[in-house]
């Protein structure tokens, strides 16, 4: 059996060849286009000596340039590894070298980071250039090959490289397309996250070329920009991380009315207050699917769906194929499921489960437990299938003997007149062992005081939950996924 991520933009090119398949500022690329740089980036690959198997790094801006070494790659028979477009060269080279790259393909301003990274590690440079003859065909794959490897944060130590299969791409898109969000040709999707990241690589740009709808891309986000290319491409489909719906709903030219009005809107990377959710439905007339998944799950695995249902505040459903569950979290040698209604550790299994980390088989037998993949994260499923997101098992404030979760509190003081955004986190603490620490972006014009926050907290949360120490900061630090980074906040806060 064959099988290839190639085969997405392949076959839409067949079947749209003159449709939009990329708009990349003034330049829009249709399918047959697109598809023909891909093998021709293919042949460019195949006549430097990588072929099937053989890893190649991308270190690219979210432009045309990524889907056509992306899928180029693909066709080839070559494994992509994307790379993280803040790295320093340092961290590129732990990757390039991890990962045994043949090439890093570079472009723009990331090409000095990547020379500088490939020069220490004996690593070639190429550049994105689609002349020449395209390769005849693309290199047919079996379902069980590496497609790309993704590496993870690194929150625990170095990042490892995530296996990703190419039947775990190709159904994870083919799932979010279909099933999900029901993408169709007359679709337009804004193409804001980031393509190196596994949410907007699988759920935006694979997902978009699967259905055959134009993916518009976006190669940094502001509020303001997004709204403009929104007005400006007629984009139907929003996909994004809470901070960039935070930008969205508080940006003047949506807020007065002149959001235009979309189809459908995308959350996940992170969990959606509530009331934030609640705001960007009203401003944009659309309703919001939140949906939750890793790196290491292709990555969707749960989504509020239209056909099952939505209920904000969860993750929604297990996506087709896949089964979702929760397990004791302190039982790691095995998986013990629990009934509705118990908070532990979300456990995944199914179709977009991953192969493992690279060379790193004791990390995969500890993530993949008598086939359930542990994420790491605490929730809960209700009688109806709904699963919430509690918080991260690693982000749980211990105080005084008592469990709190940070999402529980975040959700408490966002509903505060006066906060824009909030991130919650414990500090340590003689006595209690750790405080709850609430950081802090008030509203343009607010005048709320840290006091005003405790006590709003207190009348809403129980005795060992509100926060005890309020921080007020001018803005909270991201990652280029739009991830609260927790540890450069846990610095400004202690």
């Amino acid at each position: 059996m064959q099988l290839s991520v190639a085969t997405i933009l392949r076959e839409s090119a067949a079947r749209h060849p003159d449709r939009t398949a990329v708009v990349d500022g003034d330049v829009r690329i249709g399918y047959r286009e697109l598809w023909s740089d891909a093998l021709r980036f293919a042949a460019r690959l195949r006549a430097h000596g990588i072929g099937p198997g053989d890893r190649v790094a991308l270190l690219l801006p979210n432009t045309a340039d990524f889907p056509r070494a992306y899928y180029g790659a693909l066709a080839a028979g070559a494994v992509v590894v994307p790379v993280h477009a803040l790295l320093v060269a340092d961290e590129v080279a732990y990757v390039l070298r991890h990962s045994g790259c043949r090439a890093v393909v570079t472009a723009g301003p990331l090409r000095e980071v990547a020379e500088a990274a490939a020069a220490r590690t004996g690593t070639d440079v190429l550049d994105v250039v689609c002349a020449g003859e395209p390769l005849e065909r693309a290199e047919p794959r079996a379902p069980g090959d590496t497609a790309v490897i993704l590496y993870t944060s690194g929150t625990t130590g170095r990042p490892k490289g995530a296996l990703l299969t190419h039947a775990n791409l190709v159904l994870n898109a083919t799932v979010c397309a279909q099933d999900l969000f029901a993408l169709t040709p007359e679709d337009v999707v804004l193409g804001c996250l980031p393509l190196f990241h596994s949410f907007g690589q699988s759920c935006a740009m694979n997902a978009a070329l699967r259905a055959g709808a134009a993916l518009v891309l976006c190669p940094r986000f502001t509020g303001r920009g997004a709204l403009d290319l929104m007005a400006r491409e007629g984009v139907t489909v929003f996909m994004g991380v809470p901070t960039m719906y935070h930008a969205l709903t508080e940006e003047p030219g949506a807020a007065d009315g002149r959001a235009p009005a979309l189809r459908l809107a995308v959350s996940g990377g992170a969990a959606l207050p509530t009331a934030l959710l609640e705001r960007f439905e009203s401003v944009f007339g659309t309703h919001v699917l939140e949906g939750y998944g890793l790196t290491e799950t292709s990555p969707a695995a749960t989504f509020n769906q239209l056909s099952t249902g939505r209920r904000p505040g969860t993750v929604g459903h297990p996506i087709w194929g896949v089964e979702a569950a929760v397990a004791d979290a302190g039982t790691e040698d095995r998986t013990v499921l629990l009934p509705a209604g118990s908070v532990g550790e979300v456990v995944v299994r199914g179709h977009n489960v991953f192969a493992g980390y690279l060379d790193d088989p004791e990390a995969t037998a500890a993530a993949v437990v008598d086939g359930w993949f542990r994420t790491g994260d605490i929730g809960v499923q209700d009688a109806d299938g709904f699963l919430s997101i509690v918080d991260r098992k690693k982000d749980l404030i211990i105080r005084g003997g008592f469990n709190v979760y940070p999402r529980e509190v975040e959700e408490a003081l966002a509903r505060h007149p006066g906060v824009a955004q909030v991130s919650v986190l414990g500090l340590p603490d003689a006595e209690k062992g750790e405080e709850i620490c609430a950081a802090v972006v008030l509203r343009p014009g607010a005048r709320t005081t840290p006091e005003d926050i405790v006590g709003w907290a207190r009348e809403r949360l129980g005795k060992h939950k509100y926060p005890r120490v309020v921080r007020m900061v001018d803005a909270l630090p991201l990652g280029p996924s739009g991830k609260v980074l927790k540890r450069a906040l846990r610095e400004t806060c202690a």
